[in-house]
C-alpha cells in the first residue's frame, strides 16, 4: 500500500499545478525519490518492492501534467521550460528529507535529464547523495538535420496546445502492455501506446535542457548512469523490441554521461529495454544488481542503514 500527498504548486500558463508524492516505507533514515519520464508516470511496483525489501523508504513523484497530477485543462506533459518542474522536486526533497539523513534519486529518461539539471542547481546543499539515471534523455534520438531543426524551433505562446506532425511510434507502447506484446498492466489514458502528443514548446525546451547538460553540468554526488547495450529505431512493433532500446539511442547516453558530473559510472546492459527496469526479468535482475552494487559502493559505502 502506498501513501499519496498532493503537493499544490503555483499556476503556471494553464492554470493551476499540482504534482503528487506517493511513498511506501521500510522504516528507515534512508530513501530513494522515484521521477518518471514522458508520456509515464509511476506505476512499477516491482521497483518499490526492490528498494523496501532492501530497508529503503520508497517515495515515488508523479510530476505536474502527468498521471495522478493530471488535471482536466492541462495538456499532457507540457512545460516551457524544464526547470518548471524544480518547485515539486525542492518540495518533495524538502518533505522527505524532514525523517530520513541520505536520499537518491532515481530517474527514467526525461526525469533523468531533469534530475540531473536538478541536482546541478542544488549543489553544495547536502541535499541528496546519489543519482541513478535509467536511460536518461541526454540527446533526441533522430537524424542530424532533425536535431538541428528542433534547434531552431521558435515557440510563441500561441504553439503550446499545438502538436508537432511526427506520427506515433507504438513499437514501445506494444513492447510493454500485457494487452499487447508485453507484461505490463498500467493505466493506457495516462501512458497511452502512442505516446502523448509533442509540442514544439516543450521540444524547444527539452533541446535548451540538454544543451546546458551537454556544456557540462558539475553534480557534486556519485551518479549512476545505465543504458541498454543496444538501440532500434522503429515505428512498429517487431520481436526485437523487447530486447533494445526503442526510444532513444544508448550511444547517446554514454557519450553524454560524463558531462553530469566528475563523478559517473556508466554501465550497458545487454538486452535493456528504454525503460530497463521493465525489461525481461534475467535483465531487470541485472539491472537491480547493477544499482545495488553502485549504491553501496558510492553511496552508503557499507553504513547499516539506521531506521
Amino acid at each position: 500500500m502506498y501513501d499519496t500527498t498532493v503537493l499544490a504548486m503555483p499556476p503556471d500558463f494553464e492554470g493551476d499545478v499540482v504534482a503528487t508524492l506517493i511513498s511506501r516505507r521500510a522504516g528507515s533514515r534512508r530513501a530513494v525519490l522515484y521521477l518518471h519520464g514522458f508520456t509515464d508516470y509511476f506505476f512499477q511496483d516491482h521497483l518499490a518492492d526492490h528498494y523496501v525489501g532492501r530497508g529503503v523508504d520508497f517515495f515515488a513523484l508523479d510530476l505536474r501534467k502527468y498521471g495522478r497530477s493530471l488535471l482536466p485543462h492541462q495538456t499532457r506533459g507540457l512545460v516551457r521550460s524544464v526547470t518548471e518542474y524544480f518547485p515539486e522536486i525542492d518540495e518533495a526533497v524538502r518533505v522527505i528529507r524532514q525523517d530520513h539523513d541520505e536520499l537518491t534519486i532515481n530517474a527514467h529518461s526525461t526525469g533523468g535529464l531533469v534530475a540531473s539539471l536538478w541536482a546541478d542547481r542544488v549543489r553544495g546543499r547536502g541535499l541528496v547523495q546519489g543519482l541513478v539515471l535509467n536511460s536518461p534523455f541526454f540527446d533526441l534520438n533522430v537524424p542530424a538535420p532533425l536535431r538541428l531543426a528542433a534547434d531552431l524551433l521558435k515557440t510563441p505562446l500561441s504553439y503550446s496546445s499545438r502538436a508537432l506532425p511526427l506520427g506515433v511510434s507504438v513499437a514501445y507502447g506494444q513492447s510493454l502492455h500485457r494487452t499487447e506484446q508485453g507484461e505490463w498492466d498500467y493505466d493506457l489514458e495516462l501512458k497511452p501506446l502512442g505516446g502523448f502528443s509533442v509540442h514544439a514548446t516543450w521540444l524547444a525546451a527539452i533541446r535548451r535542457a540538454q544543451r546546458r547538460l551537454h556544456a557540462g553540468l558539475a553534480v557534486d554526488v556519485p551518479v549512476l548512469v545505465l543504458a541498454s547495450a543496444t538501440g532500434l529505431r522503429i515505428r512498429d512493433f517487431v520481436p526485437e523490441a523487447r530486447s533494445a532500446d526503442t526510444v532513444l539511442d544508448p550511444r547517446h547516453i554514454a557519450r553524454w554521461a560524463t558531462s553530469v558530473g566528475p563523478h559517473v559510472t556508466c554501465v550497458r546492459i545487454p538486452d535493456g529495454m528504454h525503460d530497463l527496469v521493465l525489461s525481461a526479468e534475467p535483465v531487470r535482475e541485472q539491472v537491480f544488481a547493477e544499482i545495488d552494487r553502485w549504491l553501496n559502493a558510492f553511496v552508503y559505502q557499507g553504513k547499516a542503514n539506521n531506521p
